[in-house]
């Protein structure tokens, strides 16, 4: 049996902004200021950049590596994935802009209608809250590798849903990167 599918919503991709990305989790970024004098005052260290989420229920955090392909566009997608028990983070490693897809956490499947993207400066991360509708990692121009900080166990933490009603989104281009598409 096949899924009825359902209109495509066509997205505008935003830049990542701490503002803009507050409801869906953390921007991992440097701080305009504060941070710490750290080796001998060659390094500045800021803690607590993002709230992670790991051990509900008897979780453990993991540090991954996901070397990602870079997306083709225009990208259509009808599923998103969420994290209910943990949060999940990735950063870019080096400076490669990659494209954020997401929607707000609540119901059993995301909602198309408030389903939003953004692209990042290359040298942002994001950290989703625990239930968090979002895209897997979507790397743009070339393959690049993310560091990803999330809960290690085996089930239980990952639900993978088609929009409601069968809906789905679309992104066609993203400013500044119009080279992608293919």
């Amino acid at each position: 049996m096949t899924s009825p599918v359902g209109p495509i919503r066509d997205l505008r991709v935003e830049p990542l902004t701490r503002d803009a990305f507050e409801a869906f989790g953390d921007v991992i970024e440097a701080p305009a200021g504060g941070g710490r004098s750290a080796n001998d005052g060659t390094a500045v260290r800021y803690d607590d950049i993002a709230a992670l989420e790991l051990t509900l229920g008897g979780g453990r955090p993991t540090l991954g590596l996901f070397r990602v392909n870079p997306v083709r566009l225009p990208l259509e997608c009808r599923t998103l994935e969420r994290h209910p028990l943990s949060s999940q983070a990735f950063m870019p490693v080096g400076a490669a802009p990659f494209l954020v897809v997401v929607a707000p956490a609540g119901g059993d499947r995301p909602d198309a209608a408030t389903t939003r993207a953004f692209v990042t400066d290359g040298r942002q991360g994001v950290n989703y809250r625990p239930g968090v509708w979002h895209h897997p990692v979507l790397a743009l121009g070339a393959e690049t590798d993310f560091v990803m900080v999330g809960r290690a166990d085996v089930g239980g933490d990952c639900d993978v849903a088609p929009f409601a009603g069968g809906a789905g989104v679309r992104i066609a281009q993203v400013p500044g990167q119009n080279s992608l598409n293919r």
